[in-house]
């Protein structure tokens, strides 16, 4: 039975086994081995569906309660006016090595800690495959003109931990150039997460402004999730001063809206991230997306596809954020 979600959602603790498991599975392969993964979808998008024009890829928050995504999509997709026939829906179920204990599934099934999903991370089994490398494989299969000979537009969108997900990803994603090639469009929407990649040391202070943060106050500040140090696997090969403005140049390029709730801004909320890595870029959610917004602006004056919204009344909460008139258009668009 699906949960229901409320502000209230990502209060709950995230460590122990998912109630529900997505019935369907997607096979994620790469050099590295080979896995499968739980997917919810409106359809079935392994088969030719030649009048989809839209895919909504929805990534769910720590709870890694992946059915009550797909019905909050499900929801906000009828708010926009779509439905299955033109609006794809699919949302992967990042599970955590205990929920596949719990429901005795298939030992292909990929799973990894609670949270390193949230950052990319390698999953701990059945083979070292990064939640990104899943989003690559929707991607590429979205990617085939013969399935989906209609496509025009991609959104991979997610919410408090899914949001973090996302914006990891628009920072290393590699694989939008076969989309490109069809000339079907890339968002990426990121709602309410945590924390954000800074590509230098700057970080904001309590005026407003940035300033060069200290090591001996973090020494984690800088790494991956947090800044361009250490990163995952997924993004090995990427080294040194030019290749981090390479991912910011492309980062800068891409398109990105920022949904922050105007109300989640409780510093004390139990699943903000308080890591000192987390709080050298805020106090609380809402400060910490502006603050963002505003390195961003700093850094790329001219030519930053980037676009950032706060929904009055909302506080940390998925529903209220995409069921809201910016989340819709975020997610949907004003109608292809």
């Amino acid at each position: 039975m699906t949960q229901p979600l409320n502000s209230d959602d990502e209060r709950a603790p995230n460590e122990r086994p998912v109630a529900v498991v997505a019935s369907r599975h997607l096979c994620v392969t790469t050099q590295a081995g080979s896995g499968t993964v739980p997917v919810y979808a409106n359809g079935d998008w392994l088969v030719p569906t030649g009048n989809v024009r839209r895919a909504v890829i929805l990534i769910h928050g720590r709870l890694r309660n992946a059915d009550t995504y797909f019905d909050l999509a499900q929801q906000a997709c009828a708010l926009a006016g779509g439905g299955p026939d033109d609006t794809l829906l699919i949302v992967p179920q990042f599970l955590a090595s205990a929920d596949v204990a719990a429901h005795e599934l298939p030992s292909s099934t990929l799973h990894w800690d609670w949270t390193s999903w949230m950052g990319g991370e390698n999953a701990e089994g059945p083979a070292p495959v990064s939640s990104f490398d899943v989003l690559d494989a929707i991607v590429q299969t979205l990617a085939s003109r013969e399935q989906f000979a209609s496509l025009a537009e991609v959104v991979v969108a997610g919410h408090s931990g899914g949001g973090q997900v996302v914006q990891r990803y628009a920072v290393v994603a590699r694989d939008e150039e076969q989309l490109a090639a069809r000339g079907v469009a890339l968002r990426y929407v990121v709602a309410n997460p945590s924390s954000y990649v800074y590509f230098d040391a700057m970080r904001p202070t309590a005026s407003g402004d940035f300033a060069t943060f200290g090591a001996e106050r973090c020494a984690s500040f800088n790494r991956w999730k947090y800044g361009l140090e250490d990163l995952p696997a997924y993004a090995s090969g990427v080294d040194g001063v030019v290749a981090a403005r390479a991912l910011e140049s492309r980062y800068a390029q891409r398109d990105v809206t920022i949904l922050l709730g105007g109300a989640d801004c409780d510093p004390q909320h139990p699943a903000l991230d308080r890591s000192c890595a987390a709080m050298a870029q805020g106090d609380h959610r809402l400060g910490r997306g502006l603050a963002y917004a505003r390195y961003m602006a700093m850094r790329h004056p001219r030519g930053l596809a980037h676009r950032t919204y706060v929904i009055a009344g909302v506080g940390h909460d998925a529903k209220g954020i995409f069921a809201s008139a910016q989340g819709r258009v975020a997610l949907f668009g004003d109608g292809l």
